[in-house]
């Protein structure tokens, strides 16, 4: 009998915009810590050369090198040249940061830099300035929302593996069929890297609101009958929500996805509640 690799957990974080708040996030890693995640991803605010440096890396410099726990640092490269990437690289070598989310980033009003239009085109230049570096790209099970069809789809998310993504993190979505679906599809293409479910538990009302607003992702009937039922019961709320991606991860582990990232929202307990019922399953 062939012994499968283990199944990945990890973990993603935001850095706040206060140093209060950055504090309280350090306190949730040094718990997060004690849960023993493969890595931790740290996001960047929208393409802000200066923001990256000032939080992002310094939240992974913290994770890679105080908790000891790879850190995985987000790049959005749409407002940013090559020059500019290049010193964020050299940053992240300094501090022994060796693992990037490469993203081209969400477009807004502002005119856009001209060095990177696609996340295949940022994958494709760290690979050539340092190959040491791993990359990992985002991907998205119910369809890009600039796409315009699969097809497409498919094939710019297949240009972003060739260029040099060593594994892929999807979306937030809330039913496992999407993935699965999303996953044969990857195969058919002859997408073979690591693909990690990215899972989000809803756990308050104000979370769910944004979600409805934002999201791409179609919500199953089962879940909107949750946001219905407990709309103005919190507690319950919070616990149906953790109960959801439980049931979310027991059902993907046991299909055997490559990996599990949890979109924490810098929620501790949340994660501790979500690993207490399923990190059997990781082993």
């Amino acid at each position: 009998m062939v012994n499968k690799p283990k199944k990945m957990l990890s973990f993603e974080v935001f850095p706040p915009n206060t140093e209060v708040g950055t504090s309280k996030l350090f306190k949730t890693l040094d718990d997060l810590k004690e849960l023993s995640p493969d890595f931790i991803s740290v996001t960047c605010s929208n393409n802000n050369r200066t923001d990256i440096g000032r939080t992002t890396i310094r939240v992974a410099d913290y994770v890679n090198n105080t908790l000891n726990i790879p850190a995985v640092a987000h790049l959005s490269a749409a407002y940013l040249d090559k020059n500019q990437v290049k010193e964020i690289l050299e940053q992240l070598k300094a501090k022994g940061i060796y693992q990037i989310l490469a993203l081209r980033g969400d477009i807004t009003t502002l005119p856009a830099k001209n060095d990177f239009h696609f996340a295949s085109d940022l994958v494709r230049f760290i690979k050539a300035y340092d190959e040491t570096f791993e990359i990992s790209g985002a991907c998205y099970p119910d369809i890009h929302p600039e796409s315009l069809n699969r097809i497409t789809d498919f094939h710019y998310l297949k240009e972003k593996v060739d260029s040099g993504c060593d594994k892929l993190i999807t979306q937030l979505f809330f039913d496992n069929n999407t993935f699965y679906d999303f996953q044969e599809r990857c195969a058919i293409a002859g997408i073979e890297v690591p693909i990690l479910a990215g899972i989000m538990p809803i756990v308050n009302r104000n979370q769910a609101i944004r979600l409805l607003k934002t999201c791409n992702t179609p919500l199953p009937k089962k879940f909107v009958r949750i946001l219905e039922k407990y709309e103005h019961n919190p507690i319950a709320l919070k616990d149906a929500g953790i109960a959801f991606a439980i049931d979310q991860i027991i059902d993907l582990t046991t299909e055997d996805v490559d990996g599990i990232h949890l979109y924490t929202m810098n929620n501790a307990e949340t994660a501790k509640s979500i690993h207490h019922a399923t990190s059997s399953l990781f082993y």
